[in-house]
């Protein structure tokens, strides 16, 4: 099992492109589903869970081909679909639940296995079962397995979610694009990449109103044609490699980033004292003194800060100057790094949902283990900043959302390498 050893060397200097966004990019692939004509994805990350995505497919009859060392995806559902979504592969990512809102709307049945991903929480599909059924699906649990059909295909609907969940919003948006009449979600996830999905499927002939706000629109349609799209830039990793110079020290641009993908993170950067300016090919990050400012974080849906970065935030967090709490409120279990990071010498407290962060002069290099994929990541910022050398074991985690993480640090002056162990 792979290791990655990281030694604290002072400040980072450089540039750091950004990859497609993970999240954008595993709602998109689905899309292709919905039409017996090509879909090419553009700025696709190279990562284990498109990997991942790509392998469910073709076992639902898809093809799909990675070109151009992998930052192209050419897919097409031209032939016969499989309705079955298999466990051995759904297991291994959450996002495999993505599928079912597009099978339904081609086939008008679908049988999918409940999905598998990190640790951090039950994250139950409740949310997406109701959202589909509001379009006419039954859909029934047996033996790990959600069974789903239609009656004369999915209808245009009124549902409104009790919680704006984003793979929920995903699942209804594909649906509805081809349900008979018109749809409208209340209370729908606001994030990036629901409107990255939204405009590849209006680039496809959907057509939808409203991505960005609480309550989107769609009007159904007979079928939906071929497209090529840009994957948006991922936000998350801009969030991490942006932090990387807040806590090392040292200026870094990170390309293509924008500061409305991460405006309530920058907010608080801003708050503990790290400038954020905008140049021509993205975001120049630098501190703005010698330690940072402790600051309190709640994580919200968008376009509030984050969950995905509450992990490399408390890394930040662990040296500054001051106390700080951070509150999770996404999900439960998210505070698996708290005790790897005190291992380093971090002087964290959790209790429930809150973490209280007392700021200490320096870490420590030390042993630790990832425990899901944005943990893994936030350890090795740790490291950067730490005395001595830290090892960072069970990185698979980090291999599912970051890609090439050691190339890009390395090019701004970090010492990290991967060991490949038995």
């Amino acid at each position: 099992m792979d290791s990655i050893i990281v030694r604290g060397n002072g400040p980072l200097n450089g540039q750091i492109p950004i990859a497609g966004a993970k999240n954008a990019c595993l709602a998109l692939m689905p899309a292709t589903l919905l039409s017996e004509e090509p879909l090419t994805l553009t700025n696709a990350p190279r990562l284990s869970d498109i990997r991942t995505m790509t392998e469910l497919l073709a076992s639902l009859g898809a093809e799909v081909a990675a070109l151009q060392d992998g930052k192209v995806l050419a897919s097409s559902s031209h032939g016969e679909i499989n309705p079955v979504a298999d466990y051995d592969i759904v297991r291994k990512m959450r996002a495999s639940n993505l599928v079912l809102g597009p099978l339904l709307a081609r086939l008008g049945h679908a049988v999918v296995s409940l999905p598998g991903g990190c640790a951090i929480g039950a994250r139950p599909m409740d949310i997406h079962i109701d959202a589909l059924e509001a379009l006419g699906a039954q859909i029934e649990l047996r033996e790990g397995y959600l069974h789903a059909k239609t009656q004369g295909g999915l209808k245009g609907a009124v549902h409104e979610m009790r919680f704006a969940s984003v793979g929920a919003t995903e699942n209804f948006l594909m649906a509805a694009t081809l349900a008979k009449g018109t749809s409208v979600l209340k209370n729908a996830a606001r994030e990036p990449e629901i409107v990255d999905l939204a405009r590849c499927l209006r680039a496809m002939g959907a057509q939808i109103e409203g991505e960005g706000t609480s309550t989107i629109e769609i009007q159904g349609v007979d079928r939906l044609h071929g497209a090529t799209h840009p994957v948006v830039t991922d936000r998350i990793e801009l969030g991490t490699y942006m932090l990387a110079p807040a806590i090392c020290g040292g200026e870094v641009e990170c390309l293509g980033g924008r500061i409305e993908l991460v405006e309530s993170f920058c907010e608080k950067l801003d708050a503990a004292g790290i400038a954020v300016e905008e140049t021509a090919l993205g975001l120049k990050v630098k501190r703005r003194g010698d330690r940072i400012r402790a600051v309190d974080v709640v994580t919200e849906p968008f376009p509030g800060f984050p969950t995905d970065l509450q992990a490399q935030m408390m890394a930040l967090l662990c040296t500054a100057e001051g106390t700080s709490v951070l509150e999770e409120k996404i999900f439960e279990n998210r505070f698996m790094h708290a005790p790897e990071l005190m291992r380093m010498g971090a002087k964290i407290e959790v209790h429930g949902g809150h973490a209280t962060v007392q700021g200490v002069d320096k870490l420590r290099g030390a042993r630790v283990m990832a425990t899901d994929l944005r943990a893994s990541v936030s350890l090795i910022l740790a490291g950067l900043a730490a005395e001595g050398e830290t090892v960072v074991s069970r990185v698979y985690h980090l291999d599912r959302g970051y890609e090439r993480v050691e190339e890009k640090l390395r090019a701004v002056g970090a010492h990290i390498e991967r060991v490949t162990g038995e």
